[in-house]
């Protein structure tokens, strides 16, 4: 118990500098969008002696918020570059620099009056971004033992929602949320990113890398101590071994490679589908009708903000059960489950929508089905799919996998914002698009995701040999195969074949 405990502790570590700044860059530009506005209208007068146009604000604030899906997508191309250099630790460190020359280039913008640094700070937060969402699901994956893998890579889900949470809070009017500190709020961002600049280097490297890809074995067998809180970890060594002897003969794959594989062909079609169902869901639709359900039932506008903190909280309280049932319950069924759920309770929202005006109570019903569709989203749907891009792919494929589950992950996240207005056009009737959207991501779950959970890196790649049309090993013959393996020189070549199916 005192090696998990070590395991989450440095799990908490790894994810504050990265995912929860995800997460608080989401939200953190809702409580002064006000003020930004103003404060590009008041430069813009400055520098030209007349008022900005209303389509050119809206242009640029528009640029401010979308360019940050840009910046990820920009950081996600870079990952696999990056990683093969610093390693996964080292990654995770350099990418805390992206975090800080943001919070300098976002805080001093409103300084120097100047709207091009916030947009560029936007820009490189993204990069930071997008670097995390691929690192640090990666890292947690191979660092964990494979009894809590789930719990420990549900932490970049828990912390991006935490992240939410905070922008929320310190975006109140009480606290950073008022005109005269809004550049605070931004400045907030270097916090996590140099608590982390100064644990992280503390922590070990990705045993699985050191062994694997650094070959080296002493390296491993500290870092697995380390993260184990425990001297003998031959078991654990012994199954990177057979994982890499397994696939000795290949080398980091590239993206182009891994398109062409036909050994993870459906890992690959998986992943794709579900972190575009990830992003088309419809969570973001939620938060645009978030505050006009509150009018409606009669709330006043400024206690909305206070309101709004009752998604983040059950964000972040739905993760965190996902996090202690994951190992229990399984991948599969919660990602069913969400998805479904999310399904049910658009359904419901419609519903109620359409019979808002006409009855005095119908407002308070469909802000229960928002809490309800936000809590199916983070009971799995919400991190899920990054823990799977790191099970369903072994050591080689992985970088790559996780380049196009990323590229496809922030790609979505901008076809979003970019139909969203069409879509808006529906006004409740809107769900019924997310409603075909989680029903069909369930189906395809239901019918090709095997479970994962408590399974090796070999275990899952084996479960999708047959739908692949792979030759599937037994337990017995892939233990005599890997013990029959040679020295690479001496290798036969039919055994090179054989390896490669892997």
């Amino acid at each position: 118990r005192n090696g998990e405990d070590g395991s989450e502790l440095r799990a908490f570590f790894g994810a504050l500098g990265s995912s929860f700044l995800y997460g608080y860059n989401l939200s953190v530009v809702n409580a002064p969008a006000s003020y930004i506005k103003d404060f590009y209208n008041k430069t813009w007068m400055e520098r030209y002696g007349e008022p900005i146009s209303p389509e050119t604000s809206t242009i640029l604030w528009s640029v401010t918020v979308s360019i940050f899906a840009i910046g990820g997508l920009l950081g996600t191309l870079c990952v696999s570059m990056i990683i093969k250099v610093t390693g996964r630790k080292g990654t995770l460190l350099l990418n805390n620099c992206f975090a800080v020359i943001a919070a300098l280039l976002l805080s001093l913008g409103e300084i120097s009056r100047s709207f091009e640094m916030l947009i560029i700070g936007r820009i490189v937060m993204g990069v930071n971004s997008g670097i995390s969402l691929s690192v640090l699901p990666m890292y947690l994956g191979e660092i964990s033992p494979k009894h809590i893998r789930g719990s420990i890579g549900q932490f970049n889900s828990i912390l991006i929602c935490l992240g939410v949470f905070t922008g929320q809070v310190l975006g109140l009017p009480e606290l950073l949320g008022q005109e005269s500190k809004w550049n605070y709020l931004f400045s907030f961002v270097a916090l996590p990113a140099v608590l982390q600049l100064c644990v992280l280097p503390f922590l070990p490297e990705s045993p699985r890398y050191l062994l694997m890809e650094k070959k080296d074995e002493a390296g491993a067998e500290r870092a697995f101590q380390k993260f184990l809180g425990k001297t003998d970890v031959s078991q654990e060594l012994e199954e990177v071994h057979a994982e890499a002897r397994a696939q000795d003969n290949l080398n980091t794959v590239s993206v182009l490679q891994l398109l062409r594989s036909p050994a993870v062909r459906w890992q690959l079609i998986t992943i794709i589908i579900t972190m575009a169902c990830y992003q088309l869901c419809g969570l973001n639709a939620i938060w645009y009708y978030t505050n006009g359900i509150l009018r409606e039932a009669g709330f006043a506008e400024h206690l909305l903000p206070y309101f709004t903190l009752s998604t983040g909280a059950t964000e972040t309280l739905a993760a965190i059960f996902s996090g202690l049932v994951i190992e229990r319950i399984g991948r599969r069924p919660l990602l069913i489950f969400g998805f479904s759920s999310m399904a049910v309770f658009f359904s419901l929202l419609t519903i109620f929508l359409n019979f808002q005006d006409s009855v005095l109570w119908m407002p308070y019903l469909s802000y229960s089905c928002i809490l309800a569709v936000i809590a199916g989203f983070c009971s799995g749907p919400g991190g899920i799919p990054f823990i799977l891009t790191g099970e369903l792919f072994e050591q080689s494929y992985r970088p790559a996998a996780f380049m196009i589950a990323g590229t496809v992950n922030w790609l979505s996240n901008f076809a979003v914002g970019l139909l969203f207005p069409f879509i808006q056009k529906l006004q409740s009737f809107a769900f019924l698009v997310f409603v075909v959207v989680c029903i069909l991501g369930s189906i395809y779950l239901c019918v090709v995701l095997p479970e994962t959970k408590n399974k090796t890196f070999m275990d899952i790649s084996q479960s999708f040999a047959k739908i692949n049309k792979m030759p599937e090993l037994s337990p017995g013959q892939e233990m005599e195969l890997v013990l029959s393996m040679k020295p690479e020189n001496e290798k036969a070549p039919d055994i090179k074949k054989t390896e490669s199916s892997f």
